[in-house]
């Protein structure tokens, strides 16, 4: 320990990067590990499907006639804000959204999750990684 303390009072910067880095990291991996907690896989969500989730898709309304994940409703983030009026009665059930990358996808799940949702996912990938699984896509 002495020579911890002699080592950071000839060295105060390098001592000062070392615990900036330190502290970033923590950071970093707090923020990462928060961010997979509530979100899922392609193969996760299927198996959500099959229990009866709720699915959210996020995208604008020409996309999602492209194409989008059976059974999935149409929203956007105007009425994402508006949710815990409108999808009162999924507040205790699984939710969970998605848009083409997941980043959109991320926010809406948090703010769901700030509305009261208590099982508030993201497809993590997004549509894309939906699409990577070659998982089917309805049309219309």
């Amino acid at each position: 320990m002495e020579r911890l303390i002699e080592y950071a009072t000839h060295h105060p910067y390098l001592a000062g990067a070392a615990v900036v880095f330190a502290a970033l990291v923590i950071v970093y991996e707090m923020r990462v590990r928060s961010e997979t907690q509530a979100s899922v896989s392609p193969q996760d969500m299927v198996r959500l499907m099959n229990q009866g989730a709720l699915l959210l898709d996020l995208r604008p309304q020409e996309q999602y006639t492209t194409g989008h994940v059976s059974g999935a409703r149409q929203m956007n983030g105007d009425q994402i804000l508006q949710a815990a009026e409108t999808l009162k009665k999924y507040k205790e059930k699984t939710v969970v959204v998605y848009d083409d990358t997941g980043s959109l996808g991320a926010s809406a799940a948090r703010q769901l999750a700030a509305q009261g949702f208590t099982k508030a996912f993201n497809l993590r990938g997004g549509l894309t990684a939906w699409r990577t699984e070659n998982l089917p896509l309805t049309r219309g």
